[in-house]
């Protein structure tokens, strides 16, 4: 065989690379939006009709809503570590806000960092992991300083128990995810020499739910309607299940001070403020060099309970602590107006965005893909979704049922396109036990312990 020069190889290499290739397609960029606490209770899912969320329902109308989409974990830290990481909290041991995400994930495993050795710029600001353990270095830029919360939090509290609400008479621009939004409608009206992954970390609906007076005067007290509810709801739920619930807490202050409505009137208020900073954004972006040929994910870190079950907050393995929004806008694959009713869970984004960007996707991530979901709605997809709260405590949740499996061996079985609102635990009637063991083959057979706390930052956000 005749040798080929060595500069004739090197000038092929160097066009096969794409270094030389003017007609080799641009990578996509990434608007990576994340949404801190927002549940289910938004208008493409129709849960709570009279919520107002205009500019995440434009969002979905573009691309696809996920009808069933559910988080890893239903707690901030170990919610927002798997999803950056593709480990799940049973492979990782970060269960809790107080676990140092840091000490047990390496750099080189995380989302951010396939971006980057993928070529991509990637920029951020506000919530995407926990903030009590930042890892900067995994960024060519942050958001350094989101500005002093004091609006939010210097307010006087009208809440009840721990849960803290309260109108402000300040402007919009006075709370820290207005700057976070500003940040990113700066990075859209740059000139960028590389495709980007630009991530912006809402921090609204997440208490307190202190927002200008206007977003209050969108739900009048009288019209506000409280969450479907059954005083006999957790008879028939084992002592774990109970255990997390704590109805003799937050619940039991709420019913006696008769803030129950009120509180529901803080938190529509405060998923208001946040929709209007989304509508911000997606303004920008449409006015942007980039609206073409970007990908758009909006995920959630987790539900929350607002009564349902005698519970607040999240910190539990029942529908509305795990259900959250997802919606994906994926130029050339995703069709405007798209609706999914798969069942799928958020370890997922990690793999779908490398598989849309033509990166690899690493062998450790425990997710899988679902472009297949995106160009195609009904597509098959046999896939639960798998959260888990705290050591050995999982749910497994399909398009119809939802069983839960604690540590002690408690269990609950629901039929969830029978009883939404899980309020009759089958897991004891014998003529459900093929529907256990079968949603039960997903369930880890090994759990890593938990890492432990730290003694710093975190540990005083473990109940937020």
């Amino acid at each position: 065989m005749k040798a080929v020069p060595l500069l004739a190889l090197s000038f092929f290499a160097f066009i096969v690379s794409g270094s030389f290739a003017a007609d080799a397609p641009a990578k996509p960029n990434v608007l990576f939006i994340a949404v801190d606490d927002l549940r289910d209770w938004v208008g493409y899912i129709g849960k709570y009709p009279a919520s107002k969320t205009p500019n995440i329902d434009r969002l979905a109308a573009r691309g696809i809503g996920f009808m069933k989409s559910y988080c890893a974990a239903p707690v901030c830290n170990p919610s927002r570590a798997a999803l950056m990481s593709g480990l799940r909290p049973f492979t990782s041991g970060v269960y809790e806000n107080n676990n140092d995400w840091r000490t047990v994930i390496p750099e080189n495993l995380t989302l951010t960092t396939v971006f980057r050795q993928g070529g991509y710029y990637v920029c951020g600001a506000g919530k995407i992991y926990h903030e009590a353990y930042p890892r900067r270095s995994e960024w060519d830029d942050y958001l350094a300083n989101e500005g002093k919360r004091g609006a939010e939090t210097d307010a006087q509290n009208e809440g009840t128990s721990g849960i803290r609400f309260a109108p402000l008479d300040c402007r919009d621009d006075e709370l820290a995810d207005w700057k976070i939004t500003d940040y990113a409608i700066a990075e859209l009206g740059k000139k960028h020499d590389k495709p980007f992954f630009l991530a912006c970390g809402l921090h609204k609906p997440h208490m307190p739910w202190n927002v200008p007076r206007k977003y209050y005067d969108m739900y009048p007290l009288k019209d506000i309607e409280l969450p479907p509810y059954s005083e006999s709801d957790l008879d028939d739920v084992p002592p774990a299940g109970i255990k997390m619930a704590k109805p003799w807490g937050d619940h039991a202050e709420m019913l006696k001070t008769g803030k129950w409505k009120n509180a529901i009137q803080g938190y529509l208020a405060a998923t208001a403020y946040t929709d209007m900073n989304i509508g911000r954004l997606l303004d920008a972006f449409d006015k942007s060099a980039y609206k073409d040929n970007t990908i758009i994910v909006l995920w959630c870190d987790h539900g929350w309970h607002l009564g349902e079950k005698q519970h607040w907050r999240k910190f539990a393995l029942w529908e509305e602590a795990t259900h959250a929004p997802l919606i994906w806008v994926a130029p050339g694959v995703t069709k405007p107006g798209g609706r999914c009713e798969r069942t799928i869970d958020f370890m997922t984004i990690y793999p779908t965005l490398c598989d849309l960007c033509g990166l690899p996707i690493p062998s450790h991530v425990q997710g899988k893909s679902i472009r297949s979901l995106l160009a195609d709605p009904k597509s098959a997809w046999d896939q639960p979704a798998l959260t888990t709260y705290l050591f050995d405590n999982h749910t497994v949740r399909t398009e119809d049922w939802r069983y839960i499996r604690y540590a002690n061996g408690d269990e609950e079985l629901y039929h969830d396109s029978e009883d939404p609102n899980e309020w009759t635990n089958l897991a004891m009637k014998p003529e459900f036990a093929a529907e256990k063991a079968e949603l039960g083959k997903y369930l880890p057979t090994e759990n890593h312990p938990d890492i432990g706390g730290d003694k710093g930052g975190g540990k005083k956000k473990k109940a937020e």
